[in-house]
Protein backbone atom coordinates (compact mmCIF):
# COMPACT_ATOMS: atom_id res chain seq x y z
CA UNK A 1 0.00 0.00 0.00
CA UNK A 2 2.87 2.24 0.61
CA UNK A 3 4.73 2.25 -2.69
CA UNK A 4 1.40 2.51 -4.64
CA UNK A 5 0.49 5.85 -2.63
CA UNK A 6 3.84 6.87 -3.29
CA UNK A 7 3.62 6.22 -7.08
CA UNK A 8 0.37 8.15 -6.91
CA UNK A 9 1.88 10.95 -5.55
CA UNK A 10 5.12 11.21 -7.74
CA UNK A 11 2.24 10.59 -10.76
CA UNK A 12 1.03 13.73 -9.92
CA UNK A 13 4.00 15.39 -9.44
CA UNK A 14 5.08 14.20 -12.63
CA UNK A 15 2.36 16.18 -14.26
CA UNK A 16 2.81 19.13 -12.24
CA UNK A 17 6.51 19.34 -13.27
CA UNK A 18 5.74 18.50 -17.09
CA UNK A 19 3.83 21.71 -16.91
CA UNK A 20 6.81 23.49 -15.31
CA UNK A 21 9.01 22.16 -17.65
CA UNK A 22 6.98 23.58 -20.54
CA UNK A 23 6.35 26.74 -19.24
CA UNK A 24 10.50 27.05 -18.17
CA UNK A 25 11.26 25.73 -22.29
CA UNK A 26 13.64 22.85 -20.62
CA UNK A 27 12.59 19.13 -21.53
CA UNK A 28 10.85 17.45 -19.52
CA UNK A 29 12.77 14.36 -18.86
CA UNK A 30 15.71 16.78 -17.05
CA UNK A 31 13.57 18.64 -15.15
CA UNK A 32 12.06 14.86 -13.66
CA UNK A 33 15.42 13.69 -13.14
CA UNK A 34 16.36 16.49 -10.91
CA UNK A 35 13.19 16.41 -9.64
CA UNK A 36 13.77 12.80 -8.76
CA UNK A 37 17.21 13.28 -7.03
CA UNK A 38 15.99 15.91 -5.21
CA UNK A 39 13.23 13.85 -3.42
CA UNK A 40 15.54 10.80 -2.92
CA UNK A 41 17.51 12.73 -0.37
CA UNK A 42 14.98 14.03 1.33
CA UNK A 43 15.91 12.18 4.83
CA UNK A 44 13.60 8.95 5.27
CA UNK A 45 11.68 9.69 1.96
CA UNK A 46 10.53 6.22 1.44
CA UNK A 47 11.61 5.35 -1.79
CA UNK A 48 9.69 2.60 -4.13
CA UNK A 49 11.68 -0.81 -5.03
CA UNK A 50 12.97 -0.88 -8.89
CA UNK A 51 12.00 -4.58 -9.65
CA UNK A 52 13.76 -4.62 -12.95
CA UNK A 53 11.81 -7.70 -14.40
CA UNK A 54 8.33 -5.31 -13.52
CA UNK A 55 10.57 -2.53 -15.52
CA UNK A 56 11.08 -4.54 -18.63
CA UNK A 57 7.45 -6.20 -18.33
CA UNK A 58 5.28 -2.63 -17.42
CA UNK A 59 7.15 0.08 -19.48
CA UNK A 60 9.39 -1.45 -22.26
CA UNK A 61 6.35 -3.27 -23.94
CA UNK A 62 3.73 -0.56 -24.25
CA UNK A 63 6.70 2.41 -25.13
CA UNK A 64 8.45 -0.30 -27.91
CA UNK A 65 4.50 -1.09 -29.20
CA UNK A 66 3.69 2.81 -29.63
CA UNK A 67 7.23 3.54 -31.01
CA UNK A 68 6.08 0.63 -33.51
CA UNK A 69 3.31 1.82 -34.13
CA UNK A 70 3.78 5.49 -35.11
CA UNK A 71 7.08 5.11 -37.00
CA UNK A 72 5.93 5.12 -40.76
CA UNK A 73 7.48 1.73 -41.92
CA UNK A 74 8.01 2.56 -45.33
CA UNK A 75 10.92 5.25 -43.38
CA UNK A 76 11.99 2.70 -41.11
CA UNK A 77 12.34 0.06 -44.28
CA UNK A 78 14.23 2.59 -46.26
CA UNK A 79 16.48 3.52 -43.64
CA UNK A 80 17.27 -0.06 -42.15
CA UNK A 81 20.59 0.21 -43.01
CA UNK A 82 21.26 3.08 -40.78
CA UNK A 83 19.36 1.59 -38.14
CA UNK A 84 21.00 -1.68 -38.00
CA UNK A 85 24.38 -0.19 -38.22
CA UNK A 86 23.42 1.76 -35.21
CA UNK A 87 20.79 -1.23 -32.99
CA UNK A 88 23.64 -3.65 -33.84
CA UNK A 89 26.87 -3.18 -34.87
CA UNK A 90 27.97 0.26 -32.72
CA UNK A 91 25.77 -1.49 -30.08
CA UNK A 92 28.47 -4.57 -29.75
CA UNK A 93 31.16 -1.90 -30.93
CA UNK A 94 30.34 0.09 -27.72
CA UNK A 95 30.11 -2.85 -25.36
CA UNK A 96 33.82 -3.55 -26.14
CA UNK A 97 34.58 0.02 -26.01
CA UNK A 98 33.46 0.41 -22.60
CA UNK A 99 34.99 -2.62 -21.87
CA UNK A 100 38.31 -1.59 -22.71
CA UNK A 101 38.18 1.52 -20.97
CA UNK A 102 36.55 0.46 -17.32
CA UNK A 103 39.34 -2.73 -17.53
CA UNK A 104 42.18 -0.05 -17.51
CA UNK A 105 40.25 2.85 -15.77
CA UNK A 106 38.02 1.19 -12.92
CA UNK A 107 40.91 -0.51 -9.93
CA UNK A 108 39.76 -4.07 -9.42
CA UNK A 109 37.49 -4.34 -12.61
CA UNK A 110 37.95 -7.90 -14.49
CA UNK A 111 37.87 -8.03 -18.37
CA UNK A 112 34.17 -9.78 -17.70
CA UNK A 113 33.01 -7.55 -15.33
CA UNK A 114 33.88 -4.53 -17.67
CA UNK A 115 31.90 -6.37 -20.45
CA UNK A 116 29.11 -6.33 -18.43
CA UNK A 117 29.34 -2.38 -17.60
CA UNK A 118 29.84 -2.38 -21.47
CA UNK A 119 26.77 -4.21 -22.03
CA UNK A 120 24.89 -2.31 -19.52
CA UNK A 121 25.80 0.83 -21.36
CA UNK A 122 25.66 -0.18 -24.88
CA UNK A 123 21.99 1.06 -25.84
CA UNK A 124 20.78 4.14 -26.33
CA UNK A 125 17.19 5.39 -25.11
CA UNK A 126 14.85 6.98 -27.47
CA UNK A 127 12.45 7.59 -24.59
CA UNK A 128 15.12 9.75 -23.70
CA UNK A 129 16.46 11.54 -26.90
CA UNK A 130 12.53 11.75 -28.04
CA UNK A 131 11.14 13.38 -25.18
CA UNK A 132 14.05 15.70 -25.44
CA UNK A 133 14.17 16.49 -29.22
CA UNK A 134 10.23 16.77 -29.23
CA UNK A 135 9.97 19.95 -29.56
CA UNK A 136 13.21 20.81 -31.51
CA UNK A 137 12.03 20.75 -35.10
CA UNK A 138 13.83 17.40 -36.22
CA UNK A 139 13.38 16.08 -40.01
CA UNK A 140 10.66 12.88 -40.14
CA UNK A 141 13.94 11.26 -41.41
CA UNK A 142 15.94 11.90 -38.06
CA UNK A 143 13.39 11.27 -35.73
CA UNK A 144 12.92 7.85 -37.66
CA UNK A 145 16.43 6.75 -37.05
CA UNK A 146 16.53 7.70 -33.49
CA UNK A 147 13.04 5.36 -32.91
CA UNK A 148 13.85 2.93 -35.36
CA UNK A 149 17.61 2.40 -33.66
CA UNK A 150 15.78 2.40 -30.01
CA UNK A 151 13.60 -0.56 -31.26
CA UNK A 152 16.34 -3.07 -31.81
CA UNK A 153 19.21 -1.93 -29.85
CA UNK A 154 17.30 -3.20 -26.58
CA UNK A 155 17.68 -6.97 -27.72
CA UNK A 156 21.15 -6.43 -29.00
CA UNK A 157 22.49 -4.92 -25.90
CA UNK A 158 20.40 -8.10 -23.84
CA UNK A 159 22.54 -10.65 -25.15
CA UNK A 160 25.90 -9.06 -25.18
CA UNK A 161 24.76 -8.55 -21.51
CA UNK A 162 23.51 -12.13 -20.84
CA UNK A 163 27.00 -13.44 -22.37
CA UNK A 164 29.34 -11.12 -20.05
CA UNK A 165 27.12 -12.28 -16.84
CA UNK A 166 27.69 -15.84 -17.98
CA UNK A 167 31.71 -15.14 -18.11
CA UNK A 168 31.47 -13.56 -14.62
CA UNK A 169 29.58 -17.01 -13.28
CA UNK A 170 32.76 -19.24 -14.94
CA UNK A 171 30.80 -19.84 -18.00
CA UNK A 172 33.30 -19.98 -21.06
CA UNK A 173 32.81 -17.19 -24.24
CA UNK A 174 31.99 -18.77 -27.69
CA UNK A 175 32.04 -16.54 -30.45
CA UNK A 176 29.76 -18.89 -32.13
CA UNK A 177 27.61 -19.65 -30.22
CA UNK A 178 27.27 -16.19 -29.37
CA UNK A 179 26.19 -15.28 -32.54
CA UNK A 180 24.13 -18.32 -33.33
CA UNK A 181 22.25 -17.38 -30.15
CA UNK A 182 22.00 -13.57 -31.07
CA UNK A 183 20.12 -14.69 -34.47
CA UNK A 184 17.84 -17.46 -32.92
CA UNK A 185 16.95 -14.85 -30.24
CA UNK A 186 16.05 -12.56 -32.73
CA UNK A 187 14.37 -14.95 -35.66
CA UNK A 188 11.84 -16.54 -32.49
CA UNK A 189 11.11 -13.09 -31.63
CA UNK A 190 9.89 -12.09 -35.00
CA UNK A 191 8.01 -15.38 -35.43
CA UNK A 192 6.06 -14.72 -31.96
CA UNK A 193 5.69 -11.09 -32.99
CA UNK A 194 4.21 -12.41 -36.69
CA UNK A 195 2.08 -15.20 -35.42
CA UNK A 196 0.64 -12.92 -32.47
CA UNK A 197 -0.26 -10.35 -35.10
CA UNK A 198 -2.00 -12.07 -37.27
CA UNK A 199 -4.12 -13.96 -34.63
CA UNK A 200 -5.10 -10.59 -33.05
CA UNK A 201 -6.21 -9.36 -36.74
CA UNK A 202 -8.61 -12.32 -36.87
CA UNK A 203 -9.55 -11.72 -33.21
CA UNK A 204 -10.25 -7.92 -33.82
CA UNK A 205 -12.25 -8.87 -37.10
CA UNK A 206 -14.29 -10.55 -34.64
CA UNK A 207 -14.87 -7.67 -32.20
CA UNK A 208 -14.37 -5.04 -34.54
CA UNK A 209 -18.29 -3.94 -33.99
CA UNK A 210 -17.26 -3.95 -30.11
CA UNK A 211 -14.98 -0.31 -29.92
CA UNK A 212 -13.88 -1.18 -26.44
CA UNK A 213 -13.07 -4.86 -27.45
CA UNK A 214 -10.87 -3.67 -29.84
CA UNK A 215 -9.15 -1.03 -27.43
CA UNK A 216 -9.28 -3.56 -24.55
CA UNK A 217 -7.31 -6.06 -27.17
CA UNK A 218 -4.83 -3.46 -28.34
CA UNK A 219 -3.73 -2.28 -25.08
CA UNK A 220 -3.12 -6.36 -23.63
CA UNK A 221 -1.41 -6.88 -27.14
CA UNK A 222 1.96 -5.71 -26.40
CA UNK A 223 2.37 -7.60 -22.80
CA UNK A 224 1.21 -10.66 -24.02
CA UNK A 225 4.06 -10.51 -26.87
CA UNK A 226 6.69 -9.60 -24.37
CA UNK A 227 5.81 -12.10 -22.11
CA UNK A 228 4.94 -15.10 -24.37
CA UNK A 229 8.49 -14.51 -25.96
CA UNK A 230 10.42 -14.27 -23.38
CA UNK A 231 8.15 -17.04 -21.51
CA UNK A 232 9.79 -18.90 -24.83
CA UNK A 233 13.17 -17.84 -24.74
CA UNK A 234 13.10 -15.35 -27.34
CA UNK A 235 13.68 -11.51 -27.78
CA UNK A 236 10.29 -10.07 -26.32
CA UNK A 237 11.74 -6.77 -27.55
CA UNK A 238 11.46 -7.64 -31.11
CA UNK A 239 8.00 -10.11 -30.38
CA UNK A 240 6.39 -6.37 -29.77
CA UNK A 241 8.34 -4.28 -32.20
CA UNK A 242 6.66 -6.99 -34.98
CA UNK A 243 3.32 -6.61 -33.28
CA UNK A 244 3.09 -2.68 -33.61
CA UNK A 245 4.22 -3.20 -36.99
CA UNK A 246 1.30 -5.51 -37.74
CA UNK A 247 -1.11 -3.67 -35.71
CA UNK A 248 -0.14 -0.18 -37.07
CA UNK A 249 -0.73 -1.39 -40.90
CA UNK A 250 -3.63 -3.27 -39.71
CA UNK A 251 -5.28 -0.33 -38.06
CA UNK A 252 -4.92 1.78 -41.48
CA UNK A 253 -7.14 -0.98 -43.29
CA UNK A 254 -9.63 -1.73 -41.02
CA UNK A 255 -10.10 0.70 -38.23
CA UNK A 256 -12.42 3.74 -38.79
CA UNK A 257 -11.21 7.23 -38.56
CA UNK A 258 -12.90 7.88 -34.95
CA UNK A 259 -11.37 4.53 -33.58
CA UNK A 260 -7.67 5.25 -34.40
CA UNK A 261 -8.18 8.90 -32.95
CA UNK A 262 -9.41 7.25 -29.61
CA UNK A 263 -6.82 4.28 -30.01
CA UNK A 264 -3.99 7.34 -30.10
CA UNK A 265 -5.61 9.48 -27.40
CA UNK A 266 -5.50 6.12 -25.00
CA UNK A 267 -1.72 5.33 -26.12
CA UNK A 268 -0.77 9.26 -25.79
CA UNK A 269 -1.98 8.93 -22.13
CA UNK A 270 -0.36 5.78 -21.26
CA UNK A 271 2.80 6.60 -22.84
CA UNK A 272 2.80 10.14 -21.45
CA UNK A 273 2.34 9.04 -17.43
CA UNK A 274 5.18 6.17 -18.30
CA UNK A 275 7.71 8.34 -19.85
CA UNK A 276 7.11 10.90 -16.54
CA UNK A 277 7.83 8.22 -14.40
CA UNK A 278 10.49 6.20 -16.00
CA UNK A 279 12.52 9.67 -15.51
CA UNK A 280 11.08 10.30 -12.19
CA UNK A 281 12.63 6.86 -10.73
CA UNK A 282 16.14 7.63 -12.75
CA UNK A 283 16.33 10.00 -10.43
CA UNK A 284 15.39 8.54 -7.81
CA UNK A 285 18.17 5.47 -7.91
CA UNK A 286 20.89 8.39 -7.24
CA UNK A 287 20.76 8.62 -3.40
CA UNK A 288 19.72 4.64 -2.65
CA UNK A 289 23.19 3.72 -5.21
CA UNK A 290 24.93 6.31 -3.47
CA UNK A 291 24.28 4.63 0.01
CA UNK A 292 25.47 1.37 -1.43
CA UNK A 293 29.46 2.19 -2.20
CA UNK A 294 32.24 3.12 -0.30
CA UNK A 295 32.05 6.75 0.11
CA UNK A 296 35.82 7.14 -0.65
CA UNK A 297 34.98 5.82 -4.14
CA UNK A 298 31.89 8.25 -4.79
CA UNK A 299 34.13 11.44 -6.72
CA UNK A 300 36.73 8.99 -8.74
CA UNK A 301 33.65 6.48 -9.45
CA UNK A 302 31.89 10.04 -11.04
CA UNK A 303 35.14 10.68 -12.68
CA UNK A 304 35.18 7.36 -14.82
CA UNK A 305 31.34 7.60 -15.93
CA UNK A 306 32.02 11.23 -17.71
CA UNK A 307 34.73 9.32 -19.24
CA UNK A 308 32.79 6.35 -19.69
CA UNK A 309 30.30 8.80 -21.34
CA UNK A 310 32.51 10.73 -23.88
CA UNK A 311 33.97 7.68 -24.59
CA UNK A 312 30.49 6.70 -26.26
CA UNK A 313 29.30 9.33 -27.78
CA UNK A 314 33.05 9.06 -29.72
CA UNK A 315 32.42 5.90 -30.62
CA UNK A 316 28.98 6.61 -31.45
CA UNK A 317 30.19 9.84 -33.48
CA UNK A 318 32.94 7.77 -35.29
CA UNK A 319 30.23 5.15 -36.25
CA UNK A 320 27.19 8.00 -37.53
CA UNK A 321 29.55 9.56 -39.67
CA UNK A 322 31.21 6.39 -41.13
CA UNK A 323 27.71 5.15 -41.73
CA UNK A 324 27.13 8.51 -43.63
CA UNK A 325 30.10 7.74 -45.70
CA UNK A 326 29.04 4.32 -46.45
CA UNK A 327 25.75 5.40 -47.78
CA UNK A 328 27.33 8.19 -49.86
CA UNK A 329 29.88 5.63 -51.88
CA UNK A 330 27.12 2.89 -51.86
CA UNK A 331 24.36 6.25 -53.76
CA UNK A 332 27.52 6.84 -55.65
CA UNK A 333 27.89 3.19 -56.97
CA UNK A 334 24.44 2.41 -57.17
CA UNK A 335 23.59 4.86 -59.63
CA UNK A 336 26.46 4.50 -61.61
CA UNK A 337 25.33 0.50 -61.87
CA UNK A 338 21.69 1.38 -62.16
CA UNK A 339 21.28 -1.51 -59.56
CA UNK A 340 17.73 -2.59 -58.63
CA UNK A 341 19.01 -2.36 -54.90
CA UNK A 342 20.17 1.45 -55.05
CA UNK A 343 20.03 3.23 -52.21
CA UNK A 344 17.94 6.25 -52.08
CA UNK A 345 18.79 9.75 -52.23
CA UNK A 346 16.26 10.15 -49.14
CA UNK A 347 18.25 7.56 -47.07
CA UNK A 348 21.21 9.74 -47.16
CA UNK A 349 22.63 11.48 -44.03
CA UNK A 350 23.69 15.20 -44.39
CA UNK A 351 26.12 16.35 -41.88
CA UNK A 352 23.38 18.45 -39.66
CA UNK A 353 21.48 14.96 -39.46
CA UNK A 354 24.83 13.45 -38.39
CA UNK A 355 25.98 15.96 -35.69
CA UNK A 356 22.40 15.88 -34.26
CA UNK A 357 22.51 11.89 -33.85
CA UNK A 358 25.52 11.32 -32.74
CA UNK A 359 24.45 13.69 -29.92
CA UNK A 360 21.36 11.95 -29.27
CA UNK A 361 22.62 9.01 -27.84
CA UNK A 362 21.53 8.79 -24.02
CA UNK A 363 21.40 5.91 -22.28
CA UNK A 364 17.55 5.41 -19.82
CA UNK A 365 16.01 3.08 -17.88
CA UNK A 366 16.71 -0.25 -19.70
CA UNK A 367 20.59 0.53 -18.97
CA UNK A 368 19.38 0.98 -15.67
CA UNK A 369 17.05 -2.02 -15.23
CA UNK A 370 19.85 -4.54 -16.78
CA UNK A 371 22.11 -3.06 -14.15
CA UNK A 372 19.67 -3.63 -10.98
CA UNK A 373 19.05 -6.79 -12.42
CA UNK A 374 22.50 -8.35 -11.76
CA UNK A 375 22.34 -11.36 -9.83
CA UNK A 376 23.59 -10.62 -6.32
CA UNK A 377 25.36 -13.88 -5.74
CA UNK A 378 27.38 -16.32 -8.00
CA UNK A 379 26.73 -20.15 -8.48
CA UNK A 380 28.85 -21.02 -5.57
CA UNK A 381 27.18 -18.09 -3.36
CA UNK A 382 29.59 -15.67 -3.24
CA UNK A 383 28.61 -12.38 -4.16
CA UNK A 384 28.68 -10.82 -7.43
CA UNK A 385 31.64 -8.78 -7.46
CA UNK A 386 31.98 -5.32 -7.85
CA UNK A 387 27.94 -5.35 -8.42
CA UNK A 388 26.90 -2.34 -6.57
CA UNK A 389 30.03 -0.55 -7.91
CA UNK A 390 28.68 -1.32 -11.60
CA UNK A 391 25.60 -0.06 -10.47
CA UNK A 392 26.69 3.07 -9.28
CA UNK A 393 28.88 3.76 -12.62
CA UNK A 394 25.83 3.01 -15.27
CA UNK A 395 23.61 5.26 -13.21
CA UNK A 396 25.76 8.11 -13.29
CA UNK A 397 26.22 7.75 -16.80
CA UNK A 398 22.81 7.49 -17.20
CA UNK A 399 21.73 10.79 -15.34
CA UNK A 400 25.08 12.39 -17.16
CA UNK A 401 23.91 11.35 -20.86
CA UNK A 402 20.22 12.97 -20.27
CA UNK A 403 21.04 15.73 -18.15
CA UNK A 404 24.49 16.86 -20.30
CA UNK A 405 23.72 15.75 -23.61
CA UNK A 406 20.13 16.88 -23.23
CA UNK A 407 20.50 20.36 -22.02
CA UNK A 408 23.40 20.76 -24.61
CA UNK A 409 21.04 19.12 -27.41
CA UNK A 410 19.03 22.49 -28.49
CA UNK A 411 21.98 24.49 -28.49
CA UNK A 412 23.57 21.99 -31.10
CA UNK A 413 20.41 21.86 -33.42
CA UNK A 414 20.25 25.43 -33.61
CA UNK A 415 23.57 25.69 -34.15
CA UNK A 416 23.95 22.77 -36.80
CA UNK A 417 20.48 23.83 -38.32
CA UNK A 418 20.70 27.49 -38.33
CA UNK A 419 16.88 27.45 -36.39
CA UNK A 420 15.71 28.56 -33.34
CA UNK A 421 13.24 25.87 -31.70
CA UNK A 422 12.37 27.24 -28.78
CA UNK A 423 13.97 25.42 -26.51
Amino acid sequence: MANYTIILVLLGLMVLLNVVAEKIRIAPPIVLIIAGIAIGFIPSMPVPEMDPEVIFLLFLPPLLYDAAFNIHFKDFRENMGTISALAIGLVFLTTAGVAVLSYYLVPGMTWPLAFVLGAILAATDAVAAISITRNLGLPRHTVTILEGESLINDASALVAYRFAVAAVMGSAFVWWKASLTFILLMAGGFLVGLVLGKLLAVVLRYVRKSTMAVLGFTLLAPFTAYLVAEETGVSGVIAVVVLGFGVSMLSERQFSASLRLQSKTIWDVVVYLLNGLIFIFIGLEFPVVIRAIDPSRFLPYIGYAFLITMVTILIRMMRVFAQRRRLEKGFRNSRMQNSRRAIRESALLSFQESVIISWSGMRGIVSLAIALGLPPRLEDGSPFPMRNDIIFIATVVVIITILGQGLLLPGIVKRVTGKDNGQ
